[in-house]
């Protein structure tokens, strides 16, 4: 037993002004077959050695103890329900609404009310799928106010974006599983948000940086810091394209949350990205040391157009070295013609 208040007042059991403790014991009941234990809160009489439910506790015990055996079969608990419902910023009858259920659906679930199975999927599809909330949302237009429907569907692209931006890390993490040997990721782990920030900061220095130009200048930081400390700063792999070296899953990096840039038209039938720094940019994760090696990149490369870069890139020993697709190691490093 543990004891969580203690107040004088009438206790409804022995019917004396005293001292009533509020206290926590563990409970068990059999619920719907199965074995139940849970924390229940009592009134406690020391008077009498006796314990109270207050109509409040009822109703509190109850749903404590269902919410175990929730977790005990596998469904989701009342207060995931609620979370869940929370990160849309929805209410009870609009969620119902939505998903076209009964209006008090949502509400019984959240206070007493053990979901079917059929509905629990529902609720953890919403949960994993904003996107197919969404779509949900949509259908369900006309049954909700304009106010509600612009609040609900700015909250769900918000958390779609969100989740979008980690399957992408997700799977950039993934490819670059199969990256081990120390040469080609320069002796650090992929760190997708260094990589961020400095496509941010070569954005914000550089004033026309463009996607050909920003893969050089990615691979000519790492490849400066390794010659000067034996290590990258990104853990970026490149391989030796036509142009120059590449970052290994680069357009999946591209797509990233924090990189902003805009397409733009070079001729008739030539299109380009042009990057810019997001509104509100500051480092967070790049040492001193490491914006020091960047100015450097910046100094030798920045002012540079396209094809400039490109010439610059294939006179390094690096990319006469590593044949065409194939990943270039930094064991090139020492030979690079920035200092």
């Amino acid at each position: 037993m543990k004891t969580i208040k203690n107040e004088k007042k009438l206790c409804l059991i022995c019917m004396e002004e005293h001292e009533v403790q509020t206290v926590i014991i563990e409970d068990t009941e059999e619920f719907k077959g199965e074995e139940v234990s849970f924390d229940a809160i009592y009134e406690y009489c020391a008077h009498a050695d006796e314990y109270l439910e207050t109509e409040d506790m009822i109703k509190s015990n109850s749903l404590a103890m269902k919410d175990v055996y929730r977790k005990k079969v596998g469904l989701l608990t009342s207060k995931e329900i609620i979370a869940i419902r929370d990160k849309f910023e929805v209410s009870q009858k609009d969620f119902s609404e939505i998903l076209d259920w009964g209006r008090a659906t949502i509400t019984r679930y959240e206070n007493h009310q053990i979901q079917d199975r059929a509905h629990d999927d529902v609720l953890r599809k919403i949960d994993s799928d904003p996107k197919w909330f969404l779509q949900m949302l949509t259908r369900a237009k006309g049954e909700i106010s304009d106010k509600a429907y612009k609040k609900y569907h700015k909250a769900a692209s918000s958390e779609f974006r969100r989740m979008k931006n980690r399957y992408l890390m997700d799977s950039i993490q993934a490819l670059y599983a199969n990256f081990g040997d120390d040469i080609i990721t320069g002796g650090v782990e992929l760190n997708l948000n260094k990589v961020i920030e400095i496509i941010n900061y070569y954005a914000l220095k550089v004033s026309s940086l463009h996607k050909v130009k920003l893969m050089k200048m990615l691979w000519y930081g790492d490849n400066v810091s390794y010659k000067r400390r034996g290590r990258s700063i990104t853990g970026l792999v490149y391989s030796a394209l036509p142009m120059g070296a590449v970052p290994e899953g680069y357009e999946q990096i591209l797509d990233l949350d924090g990189i902003e840039f805009e397409t733009v038209l070079y001729d008739f039938d030539r299109m380009g990205y042009k990057f810019h720094p997001v509104e509100g940019f500051h480092i967070k994760e790049l040492t001193p040391e490491e914006i020091e090696i960047l100015d450097t990149v910046i100094a030798e490369v920045g002012h540079l157009n396209a094809q400039e870069t490109i010439d610059k890139m294939h006179d390094e020993d690096a990319y006469k070295c590593t044949e065409r697709n194939c990943i270039i190691p930094f064991s090139h490093a020492a030979k690079l013609s920035i200092h």
